[in-house]
């Protein structure tokens, strides 16, 4: 077993006790908070006062794929290639989901681990991530999983069998808190068992897309993940949280949900020929109806510079927009620049994006509308169960990402210097 790996241009030390790095899925600082005052998070609590509680900035656009994909790699999406969980492929014209390993660019810390020796799982809530989260994992001898569809696990496709068994509970609906759960309490009984001494575990956000920080549902469901915690801390493991991005309810006064059709309003004012993609889009349409607050804009083949001028000037300036980029957005946001489209559009804390009235079914919405994907969810906690040592913390005082929670677990925790 080696000591040290390093991956995608960074060393990380693979220090001799398990490390748990886990995605709460949608958690802004205002869960954490809610919980730990209405309810009373005692494990959190104190890997906050004894170990590391501050802020990261996520990935952009705020959205899973992208961002479990960044946490992973230790990259943002200029360099692994996931830039959202939906895109318009211009090679073969066609508009897809950017859930399977192809479309990832480079490797991930979890594989170089295992390859390394380490035992390594990596426990996913929703099917759609889990290819990508298991991107030569299981062929280096490790785990991946769903809580979706773990009923459905295989040793010759993810690394193991009888996955009901080591939870304690049969497969959960993926719209449930159960769905979270299930992560956490699988990722503890493979350590308790010593299956797995390296994991990351990524939850779902049916519970804040569906409730705001102080509703009762959601105190309770941070509290039974601080049981969860409590466990893999009682097992020596070094913990360390983030997110993928926050969530902010995006509606207006009278519950309504507040959307920009933006391919119904470019038609209206310059013609057909504008194709709007969502990069939210993903099977889990009760979550969010298909709609959040960051969008691609493909121009009409025939658009000249100066039409492409006079859109932008229009998108800047519609009320509920926030940012507009032309081709510049792959290096304001750290994007990929052959998946993105002509312009990109990010909308208000309380506004969505979306194509056209008939493109949405808001009938399988759950409760008002919460979504995510702007600006106004990119900073998630940061939060580690063990004391930064000095380069680390006054790393964590900077501007740390989201991505770098690898780095700040196995680095920044014991250790004055990174592993040569």
């Amino acid at each position: 077993m080696t000591s040290t790996i390093t991956v995608n241009g960074r060393n990380y030390a693979l220090p001799p006790r398990p490390v748990v790095v886990i995605c709460l899925d949608g958690s802004s600082d205002e869960y954490l908070d809610a919980a730990l005052v209405r309810r009373g998070m005692a494990y959190l609590e104190r890997m906050c006062v004894t170990g590391h509680r501050g802020l990261a900035r996520a990935a952009m656009p705020t959205f899973t794929n992208v961002n479990n994909a960044s946490i992973v790699t230790g990259v943002p999406p200029s360099v692994h290639g996931i830039c959202g969980n939906y895109f318009y492929d211009t090679t073969t014209g066609r508009e897809v989901m950017m859930n399977s390993a192809k479309f990832l660019r480079v490797e991930t810390i979890l594989a170089a681990a295992a390859r390394a020796g380490r035992k390594v799982a990596a426990i996913t809530a929703k099917e759609k991530l889990r290819e990508i989260l298991a991107s030569g994992l299981v062929e280096a001898g490790g785990i991946a999983f769903s809580a979706e569809m773990a009923d459905q696990a295989k040793p010759e496709t993810h690394g193991i069998k009888n996955v009901e068994r080591l939870a304690g509970q049969s497969t959960p609906s993926i719209y449930s808190a159960e769905a979270s759960l299930f992560v956490l309490q699988a990722g503890a009984a493979l350590l308790e068992q010593g299956t797995a001494d390296f994991l990351y575990l990524s939850t779902t956000d049916y519970v804040q897309h569906l409730y705001p920080p102080d509703a009762p549902e959601a105190v309770e469901f941070y509290g039974a993940i601080d049981v969860e915690l409590g466990r893999m801390k009682s097992l020596g493991a070094v913990l360390g949280i983030t997110a993928d991005h926050g969530m902010n309810a995006k509606q207006r006064a009278v519950g309504q949900p507040n959307v920009i059709y933006l391919e119904s309003e470019l038609t209206a004012r310059y013609g057909a020929g504008f194709r709007v993609i969502l990069p939210i889009i993903d099977p889990y349409v009760v979550h969010h109806g298909s709609l959040g607050s960051f969008a691609l804009v493909h121009l009409p083949p025939e658009t000249n510079a100066r039409r492409k001028f006079n859109i932008l000037h229009f998108l800047s300036h519609f009320p509920g927009v926030t940012e507009v980029y032309g081709r510049n957005a792959a290096h304001r946001l750290e994007l990929p620049p052959d998946r993105l489209g002509d312009i990109v559009v990010m909308s208000g804390r309380d506004v969505v994006l979306g194509r056209t009235p008939e493109s949405h079914d808001l009938k399988a919405l759950r409760g008002g509308l919460r979504s995510h994907g702007g600006r106004y969810e990119e900073m998630v906690p940061l939060i580690l169960s063990e004391p930064l040592n000095g380069k680390y913390a006054a790393k964590a005082a900077a501007d740390p990402r989201n991505f770098d929670a690898f780095d700040f677990v196995l680095n920044g925790t014991g250790r004055e210097t990174e592993p040569e």
